[in-house]
């Protein structure tokens, strides 16, 4: 039997791309993430997640990698629509990876409140039969989804280390960052504008632009 995991990276993230990956392997071969001591990636440091994605892809039968850009997350979250939003694009980018990999069961990390909605919405989008697991913080109980964490946070921190390089230190790209934070200032204030890798729907973007327009309109 062929089981996959899947789950995302930067889904807070007001700067950089949401990542979601998938890793297949035979069920047989699961076992092996355990002795590599495979967890979710948020408990461990960068290079131990670095080393284990190299050993994670020499065991795994196939891997798959989508990225949702700032500019596709935009779209979604300011439709107002309220279930075609985030959770619905990421179930269906799911489903593009599951289809990719074509497993027997899918473990998947539900990113919906409702776990079993979530898995509905993955399940319309494939075109063909498969089991889905949908759990919250599937990536601390089961192997394979914690493989695919590390996979997905891998990928992530290389798209933010590649911006990074061209735009300079702006911090982990997430809101509770304070260098994140005075990077959007800064950018507000150079380019009178957020540039595309920022999410502009994102709330602390939004009101980093409206407490610049209140101080601009206090000085007029």
């Amino acid at each position: 039997m062929l089981v996959a995991g899947v789950d995302d990276a930067g889904r807070g993230c007001v700067i950089g791309p949401l990542v979601i990956a998938g890793v297949l392997m035979k069920e047989a071969d699961v076992p092996k993430l355990v002795q590599m001591g495979v967890r979710d990636s948020k408990l461990l440091s960068p290079h131990r997640r670095e080393t284990l994605a190299v050993e994670i892809r020499h065991v795994a039968e196939k891997i798959s990698i989508a990225k949702l850009s700032p500019r596709e997350i935009d779209v979604v979250v300011e439709s107002g629509r309220k279930l075609h939003k985030l959770n619905r694009l990421e179930a269906q980018t799911m489903a593009k990876v599951i289809e990719a990999l074509r497993p027997d069961i899918a473990y998947v990390d539900a990113s919906d409140v409702l776990e079993e909605r979530y898995k509905q919405h993955i399940l319309e989008c494939l075109p063909f039969e498969v089991e889905i697991v949908s759990e919250h913080k599937a990536d601390r109980t089961y192997p394979i989804v914690s493989a695919a964490s590390i996979i997905a946070k891998v990928e992530r921190d290389s798209e933010i280390a590649k911006l990074a390089d061209v735009y300079g230190d702006f911090g982990s790209g997430y809101p509770s960052d304070p260098r994140t934070i005075s990077f959007l200032q800064e950018c507000l204030n150079k380019f009178k504008g957020y540039p595309d890798f920022v999410r502009k729907s994102w709330k602390p973007a939004k009101k980093v632009a409206d407490e610049k327009n209140s101080r601009q309109t206090k000085l007029t």
